[in-house]
C-alpha cells in the first residue's frame, strides 16, 4: 500500500500542489523560452562548455536538482510531517538491496548493449577517453547524478504519486498523470529538437515503466536504482552533441541522430522484459488492483495496519 503511505503525514491539498506546480512552472517557462525565442540549445550548450569546461557545466546543470531534492525533503519533513521512509516505501525500512539490484541489472544491460552497438557500428563512435577529465567526470557523476535522478523519482513517483492517488482515490490516475508529466519534463532536452516530438514516446514510456514498477513493488527502491544507473552509466559511457549530458565520456557518438526503431525498443521490448524479471524475483501479484484499484481511505488504511500489527 505505497500510495496510502501519504496518510502518515499531514495531507492538505494545497501542500501537495505548491512544489509540483513550482517545478512544472519552471519547466514550462524554460520550454516556452526555447520555442518563442527560437533558441538553439545545442549551440548554447556548446558555447557554455567551451567557456567553462564540460565538468563545470555539468555541475552547474545538476545544482538545481540538488536544491530541489533538499527543498522537497524539508517540505515533506516540516510541512507534511512525513518520514523519508514512508515517502520511499511501504516497507518498514528502505530496502537498499532492491536499489542496488536494479542498479546492477540495468548497468550490466546498458554496458552490454552499448558494447554490441560499438562493435556492430564502429563508424558511429570515436574513442573520447582521457584519464584526467574522465576521473573528474567519474567523481562528479557518482556524487551528483544519483541526486538528480532521486529528485525526479521522489517528486514524480513518490510525492506526486501519493498526493494525486490520495486525492483521486485510485491508482491509475496518478500513474497516468505522473508518467505523462515526467515525459513532458524532457521537452526542453536538445535531443527533442534533433529527433522531433516522436522521442516523447520513449520519455513518457519510461515514466510508465518506472510508475508501474513503483506501484507493483509498493515502493520507490527499484525505480531509484534503475534511474540512477540509466543516467550515471550512460553519462560515463557515451556522449553526443545532441544529448543533455555533454561530458568527457569514454566514447562519443558521432552518427547523425535519427528517430529509428532503437529509440522505441526499450519501451516496447526491454522494459516489459524487465518488469517480468522483477515480477518473478519479487513475486508481484494482483496487477489490476495495484495498478488501477482504489486507494484505501485514511480510516481503512490505519485499521488494516492495526490489524496486521495485532496478527
Amino acid at each position: 500500500m505505497y500510495v496510502e503511505q501519504g496518510y502518515k503525514g499531514e495531507i492538505g491539498i494545497w501542500k501537495y500542489f505548491l512544489i509540483p506546480l513550482g517545478f512544472i512552472g519552471l519547466m514550462v517557462l524554460n520550454y516556452l523560452a526555447i520555442v518563442l525565442l527560437d533558441l538553439d540549445i545545442e549551440a548554447i550548450m556548446e558555447a557554455e562548455i567551451n567557456r567553462k569546461g564540460a565538468n563545470r557545466f555539468l555541475i552547474e546543470m545538476l545544482i538545481p536538482f540538488i536544491v530541489g531534492l533538499a527543498l522537497l525533503f524539508l517540505w515533506v519533513k516540516f510541512i507534511h510531517k512525513q518520514t523519508l521512509t514512508s515517502l520511499t516505501t511501504s516497507r518498514q525500512k528502505i530496502d537498499w538491496k532492491r536499489v542496488f539490484f536494479a542498479f546492477a541489472l540495468w548497468s550490466t544491460i546498458t554496458i552490454v548493449i552499448t558494447g554490441i552497438d560499438i562493435v556492430v557500428a564502429p563508424e558511429d563512435y570515436i574513442l573520447n577517453f582521457r584519464w584526467e577529465p574522465f576521473l573528474y567526470l567519474l567523481i562528479i557523476a557518482i556524487l551528483l547524478i544519483p541526486i538528480q535522478t532521486s529528485f525526479e523519482e521522489y517528486l514524480f513517483r513518490g510525492y506526486m504519486m501519493q498526493g494525486i492517488g490520495i486525492m483521486a482515490k485510485n491508482r491509475w490516475v496518478p500513474l497516468f498523470v505522473t508518467s505523462v508529466l515526467f515525459g513532458l519534463m524532457h521537452l526542453g532536452n536538445p535531443e527533442v529538437g534533433k529527433l522531433g516530438y516522436g522521442i516523447m514516446v520513449y520519455y513518457i514510456g519510461t515514466g510508465f515503466f518506472l510508475g508501474i514498477m513503483t506501484l507493483m513493488d509498493e515502493g520507490l527502491e527499484l525505480a531509484l536504482g534503475f534511474h540512477a544507473s540509466n543516467n550515471l552509466v550512460t553519462a560515463l559511457l557515451i556522449t553526443a552533441d545532441s544529448t543533455a549530458f555533454q561530458v568527457d565520456a569514454i566514447y562519443k557518438n558521432v552518427a547523425e541522430p535519427d528517430l529509428g526503431f532503437d529509440a522505441f525498443l526499450p519501451v516496447f521490448v526491454v522494459f516489459p522484459i524487465l518488469l517480468y524479471v522483477f515480477s518473478k524475483k519479487y513475486q508481484w501479484k494482483n496487477w489490476k488492483q495495484r495498478l488501477a484499484g482504489p486507494v484505501l481511505s485514511r480510516e481503512e488504511f490505519f485499521t488494516s495496519n492495526n490489524d496486521e500489527t495485532q496478527v
